[in-house]
């Protein structure tokens, strides 16, 4: 678009010194605060006079000293309201609807003043004048007040945008025009006069541009293509306007990414406090777990231990009955050995008297026999004697006499078995008595040995209640590491956002000290534009200048997209001539 505005500036500047008061400027500013106080004073003179005497005789105040409080109090109101809008300016804390009161009794006091000074009678040209002098001085001194305070405000608020005032001359060439023009400006708050200009010849421009495009029918125009006339009523620019369907889209890709974050961190949010309420439920179900365990270890022990001493009594109990029935028999038995002992000793020396019987009767046989002999050979040395029939007799009882003796001994050797049998089973008795206090004992070492299993079965609960306590050691491990983990995660973020920041900070430090370059080399606006688009080259298309969307330009700089692909040719021309800043 061509630079030029027509109509000129208001000259009233829109950007502040930034030096401060000279002396001389200080003793003028004191000067003009003088000047305002004596023309306050002087004012309040003439008024109250007037006013006082008017509000006695017309306004029907009971007394002139009544009229009098009247004017000063109006005079009072007018100085403190005015004192206090001041003051407020000078804090920065302006009261815009105090001026209206202000300007209300001021008017008020203007009209008692005009009133004070009217004929009686008809009025002539000398009375208006006359009446109108009456006013005069309230009107200066208010208008000297709202120079002060816009003075104030400017000095106490430098970098406040100022109102361009529209020049006189063009309201009267052009007044429905320039009310329009005022109007927007009004309405859409834009401060500068040559500003609203531009916009109305980029508008026009762009209307004729379409007409050429489109052979003078607009109303092929696209959508997007008449938004420039669509919007300029409610303060948008050309840029703004056609920028307006690619910001709209970003908006609602910048929506629908956000939607999609918060999704996303809803999301994570729930499966964080998943994972953790099953972390804490995990952790609960392994505290009621070892707990249980305990508990079951603690009571099976118990139970082993109380199986263990109930078994030990019983079968102490069962071995002390089967000892006290086997001491029973045991008694019985050694009873029965004991008569048998007796018995067997009885048959013992039965059959050593029979023994010493037999042998006194084989002492007694072997006398016979000897008498026999004798008899014999005294048979024979009888020689005949005996007839041979007593000898057969004597001969025959002589061998039933030897095997009567053989009998006997045969009797005494089966005496003396028998006792050798007897002392055998008294042995054997003691044998199995022997063998009884064994089991008993096997039997005790068999509870030993149940109570001693019973004891493994408590240590081995014991090991596994020790395990479940390491598996929780370990998992309470695993989620510490996890955290620490997270942590440092948390803490990678934070250095690549600590970064991000600082790529930033030196970005704005760059473009600020490119900025102070240019303002030291007084360079144009348009060329201002050229050296931020090369900057936006450098730092967001990675030194390529086809990389850089035009939408990135306009929307930087509200430039039209023609004007923005002329920044964009200018800045890689000045790229490659070698710029690059500072």
């Amino acid at each position: 678009m061509p630079e030029f505005v027509s109509g000129a500036e208001s000259g009233t500047g829109t950007h502040s010194s930034p030096a401060k008061l000279t002396g001389t400027q200080r003793w003028t500013a004191g000067a003009i605060v003088a000047a305002a106080l004596a023309l306050a004073g002087i004012g309040l003179y003439l008024s109250f006079e007037h006013v006082a005497q008017f509000a006695h005789e017309k306004l029907r105040f009971g007394s002139l000293g009544k009229g009098q409080l009247f004017a000063v109090g109006v005079d009072v109101g007018i100085m403190v309201m005015i004192a206090v809008d001041l003051l407020m300016a000078w804090l920065k804390r302006p009261i815009s609807w105090i001026r209206y009161p202000v300007w209300l009794l001021t008017a008020a006091t203007v009209v008692l003043n005009a009133a004070s000074g009217a004929p009686e009678g008809a009025w002539r040209l000398l009375d208006y004048v006359a009446a109108g002098a009456h006013g005069v001085v309230p009107v200066l001194f208010i208008t000297v007040v709202e120079l002060g305070r816009d003075a104030i405000d400017r000095v106490v608020r430098p970098d406040q945008a100022e109102r361009d005032s529209i020049p006189w001359l063009r309201w009267v060439l052009a007044p429905v025009a320039t009310a329009r023009i005022f109007r927007r400006m009004r309405l859409w708050g834009v401060t500068s006069y040559p500003e609203m200009i531009r916009r109305d010849q980029e508008l026009i421009a762009y209307e004729q541009w379409l007409k050429r495009k489109y052979d003078g029918d607009i109303s092929q125009a696209t959508e997007d293509e008449l938004l420039p006339m669509k919007m300029a009523p409610y303060g948008y620019t050309v840029a703004q306007a056609l920028a307006m369907p690619d910001q709209q889209e970003q908006a609602a890709q910048e929506r629908a990414e956000e939607a999609e974050r918060r999704r996303l961190d809803a999301e994570t949010r729930s499966e964080v406090a998943k994972a953790e309420s099953e972390a804490e439920r995990l952790r609960a179900k392994g505290k009621v777990e070892a707990v249980r365990a305990e508990v079951d270890g603690q009571t099976g022990q118990a139970r082993a231990h109380a199986r263990a001493q109930i078994s030990a009594a019983e079968r102490a109990a069962e071995l002390e009955q089967q000892a006290l029935d086997n001491a029973v028999v045991a008694e019985a038995r050694a009873r029965e050995a004991e008569a048998a002992r007796k018995e067997a000793e009885e048959r013992k020396a039965q059959a050593a008297a029979d023994l010493e019987r037999a042998g006194l009767e084989r002492r007694a046989a072997e006398q016979r026999k000897a008498a026999a002999e004798a008899d014999k050979v005294a048979a024979a040395e009888a020689g005949a004697i005996e007839t041979q029939r007593i000898a057969e007799a004597r001969r025959a009882k002589a061998a039933a006499d030897l095997e009567t003796a053989e009998l006997e001994r045969q009797a005494a050797q089966k005496r003396k078995e028998a006792a050798e049998a007897d002392r055998v089973a008294a042995a054997e008795a003691q044998a199995i008595e022997t063998r009884t206090i064994a089991e008993a004992r096997q039997a005790a070492a068999e509870a030993d040995r149940r109570a001693a299993e019973t004891e493994k079965a408590a240590a081995e609960t014991r090991r596994a209640a020790a395990e479940a306590d390491r598996k929780k050691a370990e998992e309470d491990r695993r989620k510490a590491a996890a955290l620490a983990e997270s942590a440092l995660a948390q803490k990678a973020a934070a250095e690549a956002e600590k970064a991000a920041a600082e790529t930033r900070l030196a970005a704005a430090e760059i473009e600020r000290r490119a900025v102070e370059a240019e303002d030291a080399a007084k360079l144009s606006r348009r060329e201002r534009a050229v050296r931020k688009v090369a900057r936006m080259i450098l730092g967001t298309a990675a030194g390529v200048p086809s990389q850089l969307p035009l939408a990135d330009i306009q929307r930087e700089l509200e430039v039209s997209p023609g004007t923005a692909s002329e920044y964009r040719q200018e800045a890689a021309e000045l790229l490659a001539g070698g710029y690059r800043p500072e």
